[in-house]
């Protein structure tokens, strides 16, 4: 195993941990973890109940919480890793954060707008490009979903 993958699964078993307090709120349990120099920048995990808002996804308050420890909208050479892939929502401000590289886990075939539903990190109309690796404990991060939704069943 490659010390890059090492890291990756480290740190998406950080955005689990974040997604399973998503659940313990009654969240739909996505977690996510916004990383600069091999440090912990930001936290998020999803929030649309608590919050009355519905653009609380787990990637956005992580964005959020970075952009004010940063003091700035610019999220440059960062990495953020989250438990599933990023809708069209959050993959618009994903780029206009400039943020450097995506890691996910669970696939999202019918909304995810990295790879799947859309390919938003291929489009000729953004100025910015991510760089993204999927599938990344993805059997972990889709079961957590998987048992999430079907406990509501």
């Amino acid at each position: 195993m490659s010390v890059l993958q090492e890291t990756d699964e480290a740190w998406m078993r950080h955005a689990i941990r974040l997604a399973q307090f998503a659940e313990q709120q009654g969240e739909v349990p996505v977690g996510a973890v916004l990383i600069k120099d091999e440090q912990c920048l930001a936290e998020g995990w999803n929030g649309p109940i608590y919050h009355n808002d519905p653009t609380a996804h787990a990637e956005i308050m992580a964005i959020r919480a970075a952009g004010k420890q940063l003091n700035n909208y610019r999220l440059i050479d960062t990495t953020l890793y989250v438990t599933l892939e990023p809708c069209v929502m959050c993959m618009g401000a994903i780029v206009h954060a400039r943020i450097s590289r995506l890691v996910f886990g669970a696939n999202d075939p019918k909304r995810g707008a990295v790879c799947h539903a859309l390919e938003l990190t291929d489009a000729d109309f953004l100025t910015h490009k991510v760089s993204w690796t999927g599938s990344i404990l993805a059997t972990e991060c889709s079961n957590l979903l998987k048992e999430f939704f079907h406990s509501r069943r």
